[in-house]
């Protein structure tokens, strides 16, 4: 099947519309049902368009008068004349808008949301702290899925507001989401707000919000996407130097270590937390500090005691599977019992596909045989291969797992090179 590849105005939609409304005399509902078929056969993409059907009064068929355009040209005019009340209902309505559906939030875009917001923003910024979370929320619903719409100017602002408000909660909160959107498959972006001092903003937000969920879970999120590398238009990132300056210059690893002590009960807030700790463990030294700072502890502890949370047990032993790239915290890792728990896990989820299991033994094992019959004794082959006849995308880590092991894995014959009919 082709993807779509194309793309059309909103505009070009709308009077798709209106035409098969005035030319074919069909009603608004199935107008629009039809130009969307129309367009999708042609292989157009219709994911940042909104599907409206024209509003029809006495006078007949009007203009389609989408809301969030409404809306964004009431804010224009209440920032313009600068009644706040005014403009705090309509960034209120703004951001409901945008977070229905990402074809409000890039027609927004097109329309000029980005300069209107920012205005807001810095006349907000002179001490109004209630409209100022607004226009946060506001751009950060706007710049979700479309980070180039942070300039350079919005960029010093953004870490700017985190520093002169580092002990507002729900305003730290609310930036960091803009960082985390701003920052999500863009490069640049990245590369900016580091040279601009945002690392240790962020690390400093876990600490000094250290019992606000909210903000732990929003800081944690943000540092990982610092450390990704997802940006297509670039050749490649500064991913590694990033993990390395939250580690090195901002004890990123004790910081998240010591959150992960605080939500001990917390299994959303955990699961950001392990999630982030296994992007960081990006060198062998790294690797050593966790276990010497404890996390190990806390980990293995997790993946016993918190068997029922999925996702946690998904992020936990991603962490775990990091950390054994270092020879010696494969040692720890099963003298703190790590494998039972680890067997343990698998079972219990053993309806999931999760392959961070089958890595992690692999990981194990990996230039230290000896612990192979331990796991083996444990009941590791047998749930291995379970896992790989339930789950097709466990197919390549199981067997890989098992050969480590030193399992015998049955290999299939995708061609044995004989002659013959090729006809289906």
């Amino acid at each position: 099947m082709k993807m779509a590849t194309k793309r059309i105005t909103q505009e070009t939609f709308d009077a798709a519309v209106r035409e098969n409304i005035e030319e074919f005399e069909m009603g608004p509902e199935e107008a629009v049902t039809e130009a969307v078929e129309q367009f999708e056969s042609q292989g157009v993409e219709l994911s940042n368009i909104i599907k409206m059907a024209p509003k029809i009064s006495a006078d007949g068929l009007q203009e389609p008068i989408h809301d969030i355009l409404q809306i964004l040209e009431d804010l224009r005019k209440s920032v313009a004349c600068y009644y706040p009340q005014e403009v705090s209902a309509q960034l209120t309505r703004f951001c409901e808008q945008c977070k229905q559906h990402k074809a409000c939030r890039f027609l927004a875009a097109q329309k000029g949301a980005y300069p209107i917001l920012l205005a807001v923003w810095k006349l907000a910024a002179t001490g109004d702290q209630g409209l100022l979370l607004q226009a946060l929320n506001a751009l950060s619903a706007l710049i979700n899925g479309q980070p180039d719409l942070l300039d350079t100017q919005g960029l010093k602002l953004l870490v700017a507001t985190l520093d002169q408000n580092a002990d507002v909660a729900d305003l730290i909160c609310s930036g960091i989401r803009c960082i985390r959107h701003a920052c999500l498959k863009h490069e640049q972006n990245r590369q900016s707000l580091v040279k601009a001092g945002v690392l240790p903003l962020l690390t400093g937000a876990i600490v000094r919000h250290s019992g606000c969920a909210d903000v732990v879970r929003e800081a944690s999120w943000a540092l990982r996407i610092m450390t990704f590398d997802d940006d297509i238009r670039v050749p490649f990132g500064n991913s590694h130097d990033h993990a390395k300056m939250i580690v090195q210059e901002n004890g990123g690893l004790k910081v998240l270590i010591e959150a992960a002590k605080a939500f001990h009960d917390n299994p959303s807030v955990l699961s950001e937390l392990c999630s982030t700790l296994s992007h960081l463990t990006v060198r062998n030294e790294f690797c050593q500090e966790v276990v010497d700072l404890g996390g190990l502890g806390i980990l293995v502890a997790l993946l016993a005691n918190c068997n029922n949370h999925q996702d946690l047990v998904k992020q936990v032993l991603s962490a775990l599977k990091a950390i054994a790239g270092n020879d010696d915290v494969k040692d720890a890792i099963v003298r703190a019992g790590g494998t039972e728990s680890i067997v343990a896990a698998m079972t219990r989820h053993l309806a999931s596909p999760q392959k961070q299991a089958c890595m992690l033994i692999r990981n194990l094992v990996a230039r230290s045989q000896a612990f192979s019959q331990l796991i083996l004794d444990l009941g590791a082959e047998a749930l291995i291969v379970q896992a790989r006849v339930a789950h097709q995308d466990c197919e390549d880590v199981a067997k890989a797992a098992l050969r480590d092991l030193g399992c015998r894995v049955e290999l299939r014959e995708l061609w044995t090179g004989q002659k013959g009919n090729l006809a289906p």
